[in-house]
């Protein structure tokens, strides 16, 4: 039990940083909980990352959040996922809150507009960083049909404009229908 409560403090203390130091959207707190949880605490493995990943950004709310409480399930269960998701709720709801009482003081500062205009290169850059690194786990994957429907659904959202919400229910479609081909019982595979 003690072990339990020492995990969930420092699951709590941890998504609460991170969700306080992050600037530039759930990608960048993607990133930085990668390192945190994979890199650093080793309480998850690249590959899982990767798929808890996947699964926050297919479901539906804020990817931050659904990135924290993914990971606090894997780590603590309901619990964990409860506590992941306040710890990462209470620094953006603290600080949107100081700042709609000073918003006036905020809109007008010279120096407030440039240092926001300067952290939006380095979002852009971690960014860049969280889409070649989920890039690269898939083409180390060594699949040739997941590196298609990665270029392919690039190419849908990039290039012809797909709404995105559309690529993502296609390729979930498209990788359960995958699974249950791959895993379908040895008498009906054709050899």
């Amino acid at each position: 039990m003690e072990n339990k409560r020492k995990l969930l403090l420092k699951l709590f203390i941890s998504t609460f940083y991170l969700s306080a130091f992050t600037f530039g959207g759930g990608y960048v707190i993607i990133t930085l909980m990668n390192k945190k949880f994979v890199d650093e605490l080793h309480w998850i493995d690249k590959d899982e990352m990767l798929d808890l990943t996947a699964i926050a950004q297919s479901a539906p709310g804020p990817i931050a959040v659904n990135g924290a409480i993914v990971v606090g399930y894997k780590l603590a269960g309901l619990v964990g996922a409860l506590v992941a998701s306040l710890a990462t709720v209470l620094p953006p709801f603290i600080i949107i809150s100081v700042i709609s009482a000073f918003y006036s003081a905020f809109r007008d500062n010279f120096i407030i507009a440039s240092l926001l205009e300067g952290m939006q290169a380095g979002v852009g850059a971690v960014i860049a960083a969280v889409v070649w690194q989920m890039a690269s786990g898939i083409v180390k994957g060594k699949d040739k049909f997941s590196d298609v429907i990665m270029v392919l659904a690039f190419l849908a959202a990039c290039v012809f404009q797909v709404n995105v919400v559309v690529i993502i229910l296609i390729c979930g479609c498209i990788g359960v229908i995958r699974t249950k081909w791959d895993h379908r019982p040895e008498g009906g595979k054709k050899g």
